[in-house]
């Protein structure tokens, strides 16, 4: 069972402070569990690719985070530069502002222009539940789906709340059984992690990832 959910978790660190050394601890962490991949910040993805080389470990990488009010020519000129860095995921923040605005066809364009800059690599788009009422993050998800993603992701754990089993239910109703739905920010125990997986979520984002896998296995 432990092994199934280490292949469900993006081993994550994307604080403002992170040093190289952390990195590469983060690396060696999902080698050594298995994890699915590490989710960094952009400039730590050629240190991650040299520590990852010949794992199974995924790379991703974070467009237009933790906010999402840049431009969409900035993400995707962003998202063309990670691929050619090697990555192998995408998580962009969705323009919240303009959600809450009304402005439903920018948001959409938004993430159509990333996705389009991806090609065939997967996007996960952070809709940030915390700072939407229920009726926006429905809204948010379905333009996730018009867009064409391949995840809605919840939180990018800077907005003082993630994920909750709530959310993670609301969104699968939304969405349908299809579409990829991560949940992140706040995820510590081993429980909390197989609650959402248990309510749709078919990836986690986790900082203390190695602490679940402890007790995982305890």
């Amino acid at each position: 069972m432990s092994a199934e959910l280490a292949k469900k978790i993006d081993h994550t660190l994307l604080k403002a402070d992170t040093t190289k050394e952390q990195i590469q601890n983060l690396c060696k962490d999902a080698k050594n569990y298995s994890f699915f991949s590490v989710c960094i910040n952009p400039c730590w993805v050629a240190v991650a690719k040299h520590e990852l080389t010949g794992s199974s470990v995924k790379i991703c990488s974070v467009i237009g985070f933790p906010l999402g009010a840049n431009t969409n020519e900035l993400k995707a000129y962003e998202t063309q530069q990670l691929l050619k860095a090697g990555v192998h995921e995408i998580d962009m923040m969705m323009n919240i502002g303009a959600l809450k605005s009304g402005l439903d066809l920018e948001v959409l364009e938004d993430i159509e222009r990333v996705i389009q800059a991806a090609k065939s690599c997967p996007v996960k788009v952070i809709i940030e539940t915390a700072l939407l009422s229920e009726e926006e993050k429905v809204r948010a998800s379905e333009i996730c789906v018009r867009a064409g993603a391949a995840f809605v992701k919840t939180s990018t754990g800077f907005a003082g709340a993630g994920a909750t089993i709530q959310d993670i239910k609301l969104i699968r109703r939304t969405v349908g059984s299809l579409m990829g739905i991560k949940a992140s920010g706040g995820i510590k125990t081993y429980e909390q992690a197989m609650q959402l997986l248990e309510a749709g979520a078919t990836r986690l984002g986790c900082s203390q990832s190695v602490a679940i896998m402890q007790e995982a296995s305890s």
